[in-house]
């Protein structure tokens, strides 16, 4: 028989969310494996996919939470990343198969620092072939493991902020803040790319995500051993999304549209008694439909 307890604590883990320090040398695939066995279910997810070289901010969701993934992914990302001058890798990291290497002298920082504030604003970046990215049903990186020839996709990306950290004999480190979509390995060849050089990307560390900092998160080492903080999804999206309190959670429940005179967001989080019910779009005039249920 179960006791009193045991529903208590089902319901406090429902449509929570848990920021996560992810360490080096795992993929997110593990984390979100390790955690179904801490949480007991198997509806856990994330906002964004860190390599195994890289570490840092992982955003999980939870049970319910999960169903929030598509507004919570668009999220932008700051990251720090470390260079190593003279190598190039086919995964333009320092995991990969080698593939050319050069000479190279240390660079001056004012060159670094013009190099890479060129890359401020909008651009398109060609996709890593390491990437998960389909293409006509099929993984990018799967055409590479089968060295398959195919055309590789570009996407439009934004880096909002990026400046240099350190210069080192063999290398530099950097900040970006970038769009959701933006791949630092690719970046990191882009660059070196315009400094007519070679390098690869060897350190990479996610900080933020949206307005959630490392500081923030738990190491994935404290969770395992039951200790974290969970936050609730009204906690999270409230920061995001403008926020409309509804009476009748029926007619939400029920796919109704809401008629709102006095708003002129796109989008809105609609909430009872702040349980979040769902995320509703602007269509025409003031006329709401719902996007997704989160009940």
């Amino acid at each position: 028989m179960f006791t009193s307890d045991f529903f208590i604590c089902i319901i406090m883990i429902v449509n929570k969310v848990l920021y996560v320090n992810k360490p080096k040398g795992i993929t997110s695939f593990d984390v979100c494996f390790k955690l179904r066995k801490v949480f007991k279910t198997k509806a856990i997810g994330h906002t964004g996919t860190l390599d195994p070289l890289a570490k840092g901010v992982m955003i999980i969701l939870i049970d319910k939470a999960c169903k929030a993934n598509q507004f919570l992914v668009k999220d932008d990302k700051t990251y720090h990343a470390r260079v190593k001058y003279g190598i190039m890798t086919d995964t333009l990291d320092i995991e990969g198969k080698v593939t050319e290497t050069a000479s190279y002298q240390k660079i001056a920082q004012d060159e670094l620092e013009e190099v890479l504030k060129s890359f401020l604003g909008h651009s398109k970046q060609v996709v890593p072939l390491t990437s998960a990215i389909k293409i006509n049903g099929k993984k990018l990186y799967e055409y590479q493991r089968e060295k398959i020839a195919v055309e590789i996709p570009s996407r439009d990306i934004e880096i909002y902020d990026i400046k240099l950290l350190d210069v080192y004999d063999d290398g530099f480190s950097f900040e970006a803040r970038v769009s959701s979509g933006t791949y630092i390995r690719s970046l990191v060849r882009d660059i070196m790319a315009r400094l007519n050089t070679l390098g690869t990307l060897c350190e990479l560390k996610r900080v933020k995500v949206g307005n959630i900092g490392i500081e923030k998160c738990d190491d994935l080492t404290e969770v395992l051993n039951g200790h974290y903080h969970l936050y609730d999804l009204y906690d999270v999206l409230k920061d995001i999304y403008p926020v409309y309190e509804v009476e009748d959670d029926k007619m939400i429940k029920d796919g109704k549209p809401l008629y709102l005179n006095d708003y002129r967001e796109d989008d809105l989080l609609i909430c009872k008694d702040k349980e979040v019910l769902a995320i509703y779009h602007k269509k025409t005039g003031n006329e709401y439909r719902s996007k997704r249920g989160l009940f």
